[in-house]
């Protein structure tokens, strides 16, 4: 079955974009600061919910609090270097960045999905890598 081009969703709608880009910069202020509980608040509480990170693979909201609360001193700091935000109709959107860690010369990415559920904005998967060294 095919749709209809004027079914299809609109990419890029500005007030999705504004309303994705504030999520994203309220995730970044608590990562930063370690903020475990806005941390869990921001993920999507269910068993879909899915993060790969740089070392691990995380399976449901559970396994994600787990390991934020076992992990001493929260994520190294980084800089963002470069952010991406991509508005699929009005409850999808994904937040793609690059960034560096402070002290580091690698490069790490950073890609989220995030959609519109009853409670506002929620990420549903998040990967999370870091380039290799160019030798």
């Amino acid at each position: 079955m095919t749709m209809n081009p004027a079914e299809y969703p609109v990419l890029n709608d500005q007030g999705v974009l504004n309303e994705v880009t504030a999520m994203s910069d309220r995730y970044e202020k608590a990562l930063g600061e370690n903020a475990l509980l806005e941390l869990d608040a921001l993920f999507y509480n269910g068993a879909e919910t899915v993060r790969y990170g740089v070392g691990e693979n995380l399976y449901g909201f559970d396994e994600i609090q787990a390991f934020r609360r076992n992990r001493t001193g929260g994520s190294p700091p980084r800089e963002v270097l470069r952010r991406v935000v991509t508005a699929i109709g009005k409850d999808v959107a994904t937040v793609d960045l690059e960034f560096q860690r402070i002290g580091s010369d690698r490069i790490g990415r950073q890609s989220q999905t995030w959609f519109r559920s009853p409670e506002g904005w929620k990420i549903i998967a998040a990967h999370v890598s870091l380039m290799g060294t160019i030798s």
